[in-house]
């Protein structure tokens, strides 16, 4: 199949987790003989963030691991009609324009021969329901959304059958042990500060455990005010600042263990939504600890893949457990990968997002032949 995809950003992953999984699934797409185009906006600001902070320099990681990757750069004056005359699936990310997504809402409803489908990796649509309102989504096909919880948001607004939950994976083509083992200190944190949504939970979940606990804490990651850069010290922590998603591998090689503290949105509203970095750890093979989250969807063995702390006081006995216990951390490490390559690579969505258009083509068949 032809498959266009508009995207917030391709070449630039500050701030913007949806780059680490569109880069890997789409790889895995062109590896599997498809065709693929990727189309992002002049000036978005997860690009213009990265070059004013570090200059062309910070492209290079992504270009060196993605050669095969480009993408066009698109204004207003975007002939539609021309790019698309001869897609067969068209995907329109969350993050973009609504003139663009409903152009091409439009297209299709006139009728346009390819799929169109809206693909949603964000708390937007309970966190900011009048955004996602104020979208014209009725001339596409189909939704697909990264969660069954955002899933059945989706379900209630009358999408019904037409919306389908296709979660992020890990790229392991990038993710993936170190060939050779070095060795291995300290805590690692890679996550954004964001809008004050957790702060309590990283307090209490990461920076008192890994200092009562004596181990090094280095912590990456874009957008810390002042104030937050000062409480990493405070609490001995090493702020890095920002990382490249493809020099990640490399940093999780380094150290023992790493933490996943979930956005209050995934893990009160949202349930059941692990981040990309969830995937990521677990396929480079580094024991991971998680603040409370509740799997509902049954992605992963709670307790096998990684470990979970429901308090500051069990986060530091699992701290003190991986630090000291080798064969725990063997253990977690063995199970966690074989979970994610069994079941959540990017070439296993690469194969679902093929079914869905599959699906939905037959659907669209039938429907013009009534």
């Amino acid at each position: 199949m032809k498959l266009v995809y508009f995207t917030h950003s391709l070449v630039s992953c500050w701030n913007h987790g949806n780059a680490h999984f569109l880069r890997g699934v789409l790889h895995e797409l062109i590896h599997a003989g498809h065709e693929v185009s990727v189309y992002e906006p002049v000036g978005s600001w997860s690009l213009r963030n990265l070059l004013t902070e570090h200059g062309e320099a910070a492209l290079m990681p992504f270009r060196r691991s993605y050669p095969d990757l480009s993408s066009v750069f698109y204004d207003a004056t975007l002939d539609l009609d021309r790019v698309l005359d001869d897609a067969d699936v068209v995907v329109v990310h969350e993050w973009n324009e609504p003139w663009l997504v409903a152009a091409i809402g439009r297209l299709r409803r006139a009728g346009a021969a390819f799929l169109a489908l809206f693909h949603d990796t964000h708390h937007r649509a309970v966190s900011d329901p009048d955004a996602i309102g104020r979208l014209e989504l009725e001339g596409y096909d189909g939704v697909l959304a990264f969660g069954e919880t955002l899933a059945e948001v989706y379900r209630k607004l009358g999408w019904g059958s037409r919306v389908f939950v296709w979660h992020e994976a890990a790229d392991t083509r990038l993710f993936r042990p170190p060939v050779e083992q070095s060795p291995r200190h300290g805590l690692v944190w890679i996550g954004n500060w964001g809008d004050e949504e957790r702060s309590q939970e990283l307090e209490g979940f990461l920076l008192r455990p890994a200092h009562a606990s004596g181990l090094a804490l280095d912590v990456y990651g874009v957008r810390y005010p002042a104030h937050a850069v000062a409480n990493l010290r405070q609490h001995g922590a090493h702020y890095r600042g920002w990382i490249a998603n493809a020099d990640a591998p490399q940093v999780f090689a380094r150290h023992l263990a790493t933490v996943h503290v979930p956005r209050r949105f995934y893990a009160e509203t949202l349930v059941g939504i692990p981040t990309i970095r969830v995937f990521e750890a677990l396929a480079c093979g580094i024991p991971l600890i998680c603040a409370p989250w509740q799997d509902s969807e049954g992605l992963f063995r709670p307790g096998r893949d990684y470990l979970v702390a429901h308090s500051e006081a069990e986060m530091r006995r699992h701290l003190h457990a991986i630090r000291h216990d080798r064969d725990l951390a063997d253990a977690l490490i063995a199970s966690g990968l074989e979970r994610i390559r069994s079941r959540h690579t990017c070439a296993h969505r690469a194969a679902e997002l093929a079914a869905i258009a599959d699906r939905l083509g037959m659907l669209t068949t039938v429907e013009a032949a009534a």
